[in-house]
């Protein structure tokens, strides 16, 4: 039986390379995809995936959700890595849906209707709708069967401040909120998904050009080796969503730990910085588990062979 999920992503050329692998998966059933603001504008965010579900047009359609900004404003965007548009600056039409109920709706309305399903949330960007799901109907935590989520740095630097991993970053309090509730978590960090770079040999592993996702992907994957190329100086990308995603397809490729985190959201240098309470004896109670450890080659086999079954002729 198919492993019910929602997808709370920003796309960004990661997130949509992940839609790519999970809405052709006949392991998941997509319930709905989720837009929140992050990479890219909440507006930009909620085009992106209708675009991407309308282009792959997979088996099964998910509902869409609409991102709204969160409360205090997005403090950065991925433009620098992403693109203007989060799709690196590619040009997918879609039609405009007018009718779109906004992302925490969605979560509430998608789980309340599978009760005896266990919903997994896969969060692969800011917090800021499972967060505002749980105000909404305080009951849902207890009914979600596990939260997945990118975010985060245990033990390494992070990725947009010195100390702060982007998702986390871009909403410190709806992240507080989420590791704070009673809900059951697993938490992809840094540590794990910098270990995964995927090298231009990519290419040659895509599906053909002539199915949906070989010709999607061939328009959204150069700008990402570009920027990174441009801002890092690295010949290859890192796909944090895609190994998250992977942590949910093939948990015994990832080693788990159960942890006692938190959020900062008050500090002048440390705001959206993930702690940890590492000390001989912890005094706060364990509230997820967070992977330490990863098979990195057998990730990226895993990642290649996702996408290699993905293939449909594209119309």
């Amino acid at each position: 039986m198919a492993r019910k999920v929602i997808l709370d992503v920003d796309p960004g050329i990661d997130d949509a390379v992940a839609l790519c692998i999970a809405l052709f998966d006949p392991r998941l059933e997509v319930l709905a995809v989720t837009a929140v603001g992050g990479n890219c504008a909440p507006e930009n965010a909620t085009r992106n995936v209708q675009a991407i579900v309308e282009y792959l047009d997979p088996p099964r359609w998910p509902r869409l959700g609409a991102a709204s900004p969160p409360d205090a404003g997005l403090p950065v965007d991925g433009r620098y890595l992403h693109g203007i548009d989060g799709l690196g600056g590619t040009h997918f039409d879609v039609a405009e849906l007018h009718h779109l109920h906004p992302s925490e709706k969605v979560i509430c309305d998608r789980i309340r209707a599978e009760p005896e399903a266990s919903v997994t949330i896969v969060a692969l960007g800011p917090l800021t709708n499972i967060a505002r799901a749980f105000v909404r109907d305080p009951e849902l935590p207890s009914l979600v069967g596990r939260i997945v989520m990118m975010g985060g740095a245990v033990s390494g630097p992070g990725n947009i401040t010195p100390a702060a991993e982007f998702n986390v970053y871009c909403d410190p309090s709806s992240a507080r909120a989420v590791f704070r509730s009673p809900s059951t978590k697993t938490l992809i960090p840094l540590d794990v998904t910098n270990r995964i770079l995927l090298s231009y040999d990519l290419f040659n592993q895509l599906p053909d050009e002539s199915t949906k996702v070989g010709r999607f992907l061939r328009k959204i994957l150069p700008p990402a080796f570009r920027a990174y190329r441009q801002e890092f100086g690295l010949e290859g990308i890192h796909v944090h969503d895609t190994v998250t995603l992977t942590a949910l397809r093939h948990p015994e490729l990832f080693t788990m730990r159960e942890m006692a985190g938190d959020v900062e959201t008050l500090g002048e240098l440390t705001v959206g910085t993930t702690v940890f309470d590492r000390r001989r004896v912890p005094a706060w109670r364990h509230n997820m588990e967070v992977a330490v450890d990863i098979q990195a080659e057998k990730v990226t086999e895993a990642i290649i062979r996702g996408l290699g079954c993905t293939a449909r002729p594209a119309g």
